[in-house]
């Protein structure tokens, strides 16, 4: 398919979205939007119209779906639907109540279109993840979507991690196993088959990431009963 018809499919595609998820919505708006003329939202309209879709134009405000008519569930990426649990581990410490109910409600509604495979695996991750209250710091990383992969889906994975203040770097192959965020800071816990125990790394201190074909036995066992045994240990 030549790159413009991908363009514009890809495009019509997230028209029908905006369509779907807002009441009315002009041409303008999508015009800025996508980056293209008025002129080709024009276009744009009339191709979903003779394929079907029943779009309404009131003039001088915008378009809209015809009452009653629902699209397709959107169907989302493994990642995106894990972008979301992310989203409401951080919105569950709004101070506002009645937002954190209403989010979750739509959360809710987001896992029902899930397929049963990426449902298994937004379960396991929102039992693998804890976010606590704490001031934001300066310290950025590129990994966590990456790691949430690798997570749910058993993968070994490689990693270049720098420890506190040094210089040094060392290679780790580890199980990724459950993210946290504390103080500010991002978190793995991980298997480490170096040390052959359970550690924690920093994801800003994790300078290189590979996720590896390899999948690595999954742990029996739930977060809290790690935290079981390392406080029975202690």
């Amino acid at each position: 398919m030549p790159d413009n018809d991908t363009k514009r499919l890809s495009r019509l595609t997230a028209i029908l979205t905006q369509l779907q998820t807002k009441r009315l919505i002009t041409a303008t708006s999508l015009a800025a939007k996508f980056g293209v003329s008025i002129r080709t939202i024009y276009r744009d309209i009339k191709a979903l119209e003779q394929s079907g879709i029943p779009i309404l134009t009131e003039e001088g405000k915008g378009y809209s779906l015809m009452e009653g008519y629902r699209l397709p569930p959107v169907s989302f990426t493994e990642t995106e639907a894990n972008a979301l649990i992310t989203a409401e581990k951080l919105v569950a410490h709004n101070k506002d109540i009645s937002f954190v109910k209403e989010f979750s409600a739509a959360i809710e509604k987001i896992k029902a279109v899930l397929r049963h495979t990426a449902k298994d695996n937004a379960e396991l991750l929102a039992n693998r993840m804890i976010v606590s209250r704490g001031e934001a710091t300066d310290n950025f990383s590129s990994h966590i979507s990456n790691l949430q992969l690798a997570l749910t889906n058993f993968n070994l994975t490689e990693i270049t991690y720098q420890k506190e203040n040094a210089t040094e770097t060392s290679k780790r192959l580890i199980e990724p196993f459950a993210l946290l965020s504390s103080q500010g800071n991002w978190l793995l816990l991980a298997y480490c088959r170096m040390r052959k125990e359970f550690r924690f790394f920093r994801l800003d201190r994790i300078k290189q990431l590979m996720i590896l074909p390899d999948k690595f036995k999954p742990h029996n066992m739930t977060l809290q009963e790690y935290f079981d045994r390392t406080s029975n240990n202690s």
